[in-house]
């Protein structure tokens, strides 16, 4: 079985390290020969270059999409939370819209590489992207309010919560252009996801 990465190295590097099982190839596009049998693709550049795999209309396309849901991409993408420091969890999350055809596919994929995976509703963020950003955007709030430094928040959410980052670690890995820009997708149907006056200000 052949599956194709589009991916930066520090992507694929995390993505091979949660276990590829023998007689499964992971291919770059690059090095995918002609009329070569591929049962998925795997896209996690999809935000910063745009879908790569257009042509693909015959297999699951997984598609690091965060903001975009599935009635704005192909029929046969996938959505995948493929943030950094998300890639690395145990559980990926999955969404597809209503009657995929792919799903299945998409989910004998995922079993056949041995991944625990979770379908989840087709919203922006899916799930956890949502929660991190909301709470990185709280952050925010007690940094304007100046409750007190980024550092001292980021040490009391970590001892007091138990996360592997504080928000503002969070942010920097995830990249807060994304997080505002989710932010902003969600505040379109809620306030409560307005982005803090001070993660804006940092942005510009």
């Amino acid at each position: 079985m052949q599956i194709v990465l589009k991916a930066t190295e520090a992507q694929k590097q995390v993505f091979l390290a949660r276990g590829i099982p023998a007689g499964i190839d992971v291919l770059t596009p690059d090095e995918l020969p002609a009329h070569s049998s591929v049962a998925a693709y795997f896209d996690l550049l999809f935000e910063e270059e745009g879908l790569a795999f257009a042509n693909i209309t015959d297999a699951p396309v997984f598609v690091n999409a965060m903001i975009a849901t599935a009635n704005q991409l192909p029929a046969n993408c996938i959505r995948m939370n493929a943030w950094n420091s998300f890639l690395e969890r145990d559980l990926l999350e999955m969404a597809v819209g209503k009657n995929n055809r792919f799903a299945l596919q998409a989910e004998q994929l995922i079993q056949a590489l041995g991944w625990k995976y979770q379908w989840v509703p087709d919203v922006p963020g899916l799930i956890a992207a949502r929660v991190i950003a909301m709470i990185i955007n709280e952050a925010y709030f007690g940094l304007g309010d100046e409750i007190s430094s980024k550092k001292e928040i980021d040490i009391a959410m970590k001892l007091g919560t138990n996360y592997p980052f504080g928000p503002f670690e969070w942010s920097e890995k995830i990249g807060l252009g994304r997080i505002q820009a989710l932010l902003s997708k969600l505040s379109e149907t809620s306030n409560r996801y307005l982005a803090a006056p001070a993660l804006t200000k940092e942005i510009t």
